[in-house]
């Protein structure tokens, strides 16, 4: 644009001066040719005007970009596990890994449980039915004393007793299963009255949670 304004600038000072010569049919002539040159120079610049114009209008709607919203995506929720439930597959009272659950322990030659089993038996019956996903296997266990086919026999007798007490205490039956060990995983490895009283037990294990 300001180019174009110079040219008819620079046009009207040729003019002004060809007209102010004392000999006008002398520079006749000449203010002919030089006007024919600058329009022809004038026509040039404003067909290069017009495409650099129509180029630039073409590069600012190119560099336009539509962008699409971004829809950011809903998080899920995370399920928070409970606390008494913080324990892994497999843990298991002995240790004391099985969350609330506790081991019972037996006197000698027996499956009966004592008052002191059933309190806790009642406990862990009420974990089980509080957490209905979790199941354990009970485990029964005797000490050193006796043949391994007896104390094997003993052993699942214990479990059984166990079993049976939590099922009639509300506990669904599948979620419990038993095995005898017999003597042949003694928690204790004395051989006093103090270890085999540590080892005549019922345990759990958490087979699922």
């Amino acid at each position: 644009m300001w180019t174009i304004i110079n040219l008819l600038y620079v046009m009207g000072e040729v003019v002004k001066t060809d007209l102010m010569l004392k000999d006008f049919s002398l520079k006749k002539g000449s203010f002919m040719k030089n006007l024919r040159i600058l329009v022809g120079i004038f026509m040039v610049l404003a067909l290069v005007s017009c495409g650099s114009s129509s180029k630039q209008e073409t590069t600012n709607q190119t560099d336009v970009v539509q962008t699409a919203p971004v829809t950011m995506p809903e998080e899920t929720p995370v399920e928070e596990i409970p606390q008494a439930l913080n324990f892994e597959v497999n843990s298991d009272s002995d240790s004391a890994t099985a969350g609330s659950l506790q081991t019972i322990y037996f006197a000698y030659d027996s499956a009966a449980l004592s008052d002191e089993a059933m309190n806790v038996l009642s406990a862990n019956a009420e974990f089980l039915k509080q957490f209905p996903t979790v199941e354990v296997q009970v485990e029964g266990h005797c000490d050193e004393r006796g043949g391994v086919q007896y104390n094997l026999a003993l052993g699942e007798a214990r479990a059984r007793s166990v079993k049976d007490y939590l099922v009639a205490l509300g506990v669904d039956a599948v979620k419990v299963t038993t095995i005898s060990f017999g003597k042949e995983r003694p928690l204790a490895f004395g051989h006093d009255g103090l270890s085999w009283g540590q080892n005549r037990r019922a345990n759990f294990v958490v087979t699922a949670k």
